[in-house]
């Protein structure tokens, strides 16, 4: 190549002649950046791409290598040219089929379709890749493969995809990890997830520690409310949330204390949504008899429930403070409602206010019900 940038004779005639390989692909890399650079005229740029389609059949594995990685983020790359390094063998197919745009979605679909593992984990690193993708690389069945698309955030995947991929790598933690920290997540999945990592932690104590199945049971169910109560975000719309309870309901799960933990950490809309599933009233009217002035409507609601009375009497504070408080989201907000609707219930059984969560508030309660039912 000239030094004004321009493609010279001297360039074609060294590809042509000179046999060896890195000598080529140091030819290669000089054409390639013209092209990059846009420096070519139209005649020279023709005329590379021509090189370069000569290239692509070389016999050295460095020269289609050292293509692929000096055309990887050429935006108008010929698409014959990307499409024929990108069915190559892994180590020079992986830099197009993960960074060029000329590739197309059918392109990404018959790669999946016909090409290794390694192609296919190419594939998912993509800095976008649509639920069509996303949803046939889940097809593949490759645990390696799907768990790089689980840790791509540019990844878009629809909750179908995620209900099967949960289906079919649930008890994977190299999948539930990255699924875990992905930025977000459908709230039912998220459901699903801490239930089957809860059930692996279970399984883990029966075998490694001193822990009757029954016992390792209980802590589980008591971390997945924690966690299911993390997860519930703010200002989730009312779909959102009945969708999150009908899940939770019709696999048995939602319990008077996971609605209590709601209640505690200020989401009265969950609370609402879940008594009214619970009850089989709508949600309006559960609303109309949480709030009734007199606390009636509660008690009836629990009754109907079958809610113990020492949940109620929680349930009856939080909505007092809930209502006191102005609960306006900012920072330390939460904590500081959580805090003082523990401190005004263990102020009620007369206890000293150490709790550090609502673990310790129903743990309390707990103990005072027990004894209640004893002098019963």
């Amino acid at each position: 190549m000239s030094d004004s940038g321009s493609l010279s004779p001297a360039d074609v005639e060294r590809l042509l002649t000179d046999r060896s390989p890195l000598a080529r692909a140091e030819t290669i890399e000089k054409i390639a950046g013209g092209l990059v650079k846009r420096v070519f005229t139209e005649t020279e740029r023709r005329e590379a791409e021509e090189i370069f389609r000569l290239l692509v059949n070389d016999a050295e594995v460095i020269v289609r290598q050292t293509l692929a990685e000096n055309l990887k983020f050429l935006p108008d790359l010929p698409h014959d040219i990307a499409k024929k390094l990108a069915s190559d063998i892994a180590d020079v197919a992986t830099p197009i089929i993960t960074y060029s745009e000329v590739l197309s979605e059918e392109d990404l679909f018959e790669i999946i379709k016909s090409q290794t593992e390694v192609h296919q984990s190419a594939v998912a690193k993509r800095r976008k890749v649509s639920d069509a993708v996303a949803s046939k690389l889940v097809e593949t069945g490759s645990d390696e493969v799907v768990a790089t698309l689980m840790g791509n955030d540019g990844a878009e995947i629809s909750e179908e995809t995620y209900e099967k991929v949960l289906d079919q790598f649930g008890d994977s933690e190299k999948i539930n990890v990255p699924m875990a920290h992905r930025s977000k997540l459908p709230i039912t999945i998220t459901e699903r997830l801490v239930t089957l990592v809860s059930d692996e932690l279970r399984d883990h104590l029966v075998r490694h520690h001193e822990m009757s199945p029954g016992m390792a049971t209980d802590l589980i169910l008591e971390s997945r409310e924690k966690t299911m109560i993390g997860f519930i975000k703010d200002g989730a719309s009312h779909a959102e949330l009945a969708e999150l309870v009908d899940q939770l309901h019709s696999n048995g799960r939602l319990t008077p204390t996971i609605i209590l933990r709601a209640l505690c950490v200020g989401d009265v809309d969950f609370f609402e949504t879940a008594m009214a599933k619970f009850s089989d009233i709508a949600v309006a009217n559960v609303h109309i008899l949480v709030h009734d002035a007199g606390g009636s409507g509660l008690k009836q609601l629990c009754e109907k429930t079958r809610i113990p009375g020492g949940l109620q009497k929680i349930m009856k504070v939080g909505l007092e403070v809930a209502a006191e408080l102005d609960f306006d989201g900012a920072a330390g907000d939460r904590e500081r409602y959580r805090n003082q609707v523990i401190e005004r219930v263990l102020t009620h059984f007369q206890d000293e206010f150490d709790g550090e969560d609502v673990d310790y508030l129903i743990a309390k309660l707990g103990h005072s019900e027990a004894s209640e039912n004893r002098a019963a």
